[in-house]
This record gives structure tokens, C-alpha cells and sequence, in this order.
């Protein structure tokens, strides 16, 4: 290329670079400071936050969420971990008001190991089983509930697995749309099963498409757990065994992968379009050598900067844990915590 042409053709790439690099950061790892020490850590943590019905005690969880009204629902394995619900008679899914007292509770008898939750705009409930049951009568499904727990849609066949539009290997988490449209994360990192990727169903449960395989590059992913979308009806998908958020348009575009957040679990996104990562295993036995702590990190999908974070308590294996994420339009965040069975809530100091 001439001069001539470069000095002509470089302020419009200039500018269009400005323009989409603010609207669509693309940068894989920015060089920012290390998320870990030095940033400041803003939230006090209040556990036991949450009351069971019963006075039961909590079994492992990796699902919260925060409805349209403020209230915080939560999935609970019923009082186990792993199948813990398997011929249980507890109510694995729960509705918390503000101060953490239980609200309403269903689900008895429809799940083995419930795992992501997301409450739609219109206050509908969704639940995710990435198990099966021993008689195969449970397993591998989305499934919607009305508040009251009526169920009103199931994505995937009960006990089948398979890679076809129409049943899963693993559901991890589910998210909805403004539109209506439905994403299932399918390939929890921990199943035996060649399933990594998104699918993409219509309101009515229709398939649209699915993208993803399982690998290291762009589109492919390790083991997926949580997902979140900002302001600009980005999708981001929580590559965990990547160590990596990556960040499609709502087609299954690659946009961006972010390493900054540690190696994520769970997700959310307030109206800001502040990002919330929670980051369960680093440093721990599954990933001892990443370079990371274990604990939550704060920043922005505008420019993807970690700005804050909240460490676990030192343990020599769980204390705190927080998989699933959810916060509020106060900016109180809630940790689903697996390993130390526990719902917490963290406010941020004044």
C-alpha cells in the first residue's frame, strides 16, 4: 500500500476501531494489573444468609437467581450433593424474600442434582439437570415453572443423551432473551459425554441452532457452567475448564475471550454492565496451578477491566465456594455455594 493510500485509508480504520473496539472489545487478554492482590474488596459477607423451610439444612448448590420483584431463588440438592435428590421428598427449588426467609418452595420428586437457575422477565423459573436418575426417568432437561410450580415447558428428553436438537449431554445453565429466545449451556466439564456447546432454542421451544465443540479455540469450549448477557444482548458463556469467558453475539458470533476473570463459574451483569465472575476451583485441587485465587471478581464488559474482588476465606479445601452468581438491582451479590452448601449474600460496605 502507497503512503498516500495509508494516510487516506488509516483515520477511517481509526475510527471504525474506536467505534466497534468500545462496542465489541475483542481483546483476549488485556494487560491489565493481576486480578488477585492489590484490588479492593468493597463487600461484606453475611453467611447463612438464607433459611431453609423446615429448618433443613442446605446440600450443594450452583444455581441463584434474582426475580423482576427482588426476591432471590436458589437451587438446593436437598440437603446432599451429587443425586442428592433422588427419591427425596424436599423441594429442590426456593423462593427467598430480601432478609433470606423462604418464600415458596417446589420441585419434589423432578430432579436428581439440579444445577443452573434463571428467572425470565415474566418471573418464570428455570431449572437445569445435567444428571439422570438410575430408572432414566429423570435427567438431561430443561425445565420451566410458572412462580407457583406448575411446569410449563421441558427442553430435552428425560433420561436421554445425545448431541440431536432435541436432547442434551449435559445442561449446565439456561438463560432467556429479551426477545423470548432460550440458550442452554450443554457440557458441564464434569460429564462423560462429547457434548460443548450452545443451544438455541425460540420462546416456544423450537430449535434454532447450536454452536461449539469441544477444544481450546475460538467457538470451542472445555466444560461450560454459567452465562450471562449485557446491555448489548452479548452472550457470555463461562468456559471453565479454559479458564475463560467467551463472549458470542446471540448467532453464535465468536466476539471476544476474556482470561482476566479467573476461571469462571458463575455470572452476572447489573444494569451497568458490571460483570460479576465467581471463581470456585483456582488455586484449589482441580486447577492448582493457574496463577489465580479462588473468590469473585468485579469489572466491566465495556472494556473488560477487573476492578475488584472478593476472596474465599483461606481453606485447605472448601470454605466458600460461590458457583452460582446472582445480584440485585442494589447491588447485593448472592453466591451459590458447593462446596460449603450455603447460600450467601455479600453488601457492599458504605
Amino acid at each position: 500500500m502507497s503512503v498516500v493510500r495509508y494516510l487516506k485509508v488509516t483515520p477511517i480504520l481509526f475510527s471504525l476501531t474506536l467505534i466497534l473496539g468500545f462496542r465489541f472489545p475483542v481483546n483476549a487478554q488485556p494487560s491489565y494489573p493481576p486480578p488477585n492482590d492489590g484490588l479492593p474488596n468493597p463487600y461484606r459477607a453475611i453467611p447463612n444468609w438464607a433459611k431453609l423451610p423446615d429448618g433443613r439444612h442446605w446440600g450443594a448448590t450452583a444455581g441463584v437467581a434474582v426475580a423482576p420483584n427482588g426476591n432471590i431463588w436458589a437451587v438446593d440438592r436437598c440437603g446432599a450433593n451429587e443425586h442428592g435428590c433422588a427419591g427425596s421428598r424436599l423441594d429442590p427449588v426456593i423462593e427467598f424474600d430480601q432478609s433470606g426467609k423462604p418464600l415458596r418452595h417446589f420441585g419434589a420428586g423432578l430432579f436428581e442434582s439440579p444445577h443452573g437457575i434463571f428467572v425470565d422477565k415474566d418471573g418464570n423459573v428455570w431449572v437445569t439437570e445435567g444428571s439422570v436418575s438410575d430408572d432414566k426417568k429423570i435427567g438431561y432437561q430443561v425445565t420451566k415453572f410458572s412462580p407457583d410450580g406448575k411446569i410449563l415447558m421441558t427442553l430435552g428428553k428425560a433420561g436421554v443423551t445425545g448431541e440431536g436438537p432435541d436432547v442434551f449431554g449435559a445442561p449446565s445453565n439456561v438463560l432467556v432473551a429479551a426477545n423470548g429466545d432460550i440458550f442452554v449451556a450443554d457440557g458441564h466439564d464434569g460429564c462423560k459425554c462429547p457434548n460443548r456447546r450452545i443451544v438455541k432454542f425460540t420462546k416456544d421451544g423450537k430449535f434454532i441452532k447450536a454452536w461449539g465443540k469441544q477444544g481450546t479455540g475460538p467457538d470451542e469450549f472445555g466444560g461450560l457452567h454459567g452465562l450471562a448477557m449485557d446491555s448489548q444482548g452479548r452472550l457470555l458463556v463461562a468456559d471453565r475448564t479454559n479458564n475463560r469467558i467467551q463472549v458470542f453475539t446471540q448467532d453464535g458470533k465468536f466476539i471476544a475471550a476474556w482470561k482476566q476473570f479467573g476461571r469462571p463459574s458463575g455470572m452476572a451483569i447489573d444494569k451497568d454492565d458490571n460483570l460479576y465472575v465467581s471463581d470456585s476451583q483456582s488455586g484449589g485441587r482441580l486447577a492448582p496451578n493457574d496463577g489465580m485465587k479462588r473468590g469473585i471478581r468485579i469489572g466491566s464488559v465495556k472494556d473488560g477491566r477487573v476492578t475488584a474482588f472478593i476472596p474465599d476465606p483461606p481453606s485447605t479445601e472448601y470454605t466458600s465456594n460461590a458457583e452460582g452468581l446472582a445480584v440485585d438491582r442494589q447491588g447485593n451479590i448472592y453466591g451459590a455455594e458447593n462446596g460449603a452448601r450455603d447460600v450467601k449474600k455479600y453488601v457492599r460496605e458504605k
